[in-house]
């Protein structure tokens, strides 16, 4: 979510001022259902996704409550995925 500070003039006065974060609307791709996903993350989140291989790996070592609706419904999917798959 947001975050607040502080912008500070050249005589040092200092202004409320409110952090963004930088939300970005992608499709990622879900190498277990083949699917593609359009979400709306972070930079470091996309950065994340990088470095640990993908959004199957992301989802599935994430905890539930940092997850949102839509990404825990993706997670469900995956799971119930992996588990048909080493079961046959």
């Amino acid at each position: 979510g947001p975050m607040v500070g502080h912008n500070v003039s050249h005589s040092n006065i200092k202004t409320k001022r409110r952090f963004m974060p930088n939300l970005v609307a992608i499709k990622v791709q879900s190498d277990a259902l083949g699917q593609t996903f359009s979400l709306r993350m972070t930079n470091a989140a996309l950065r994340t996704l990088d470095f640990k291989g993908g959004l199957d790996a992301v989802l599935l070592k994430a905890k539930d409550e940092v997850l949102s609706a839509r990404a825990l419904k993706i997670k469900r999917q995956v799971k119930a995925k992996l588990a048909e798959t080493a079961a046959a």
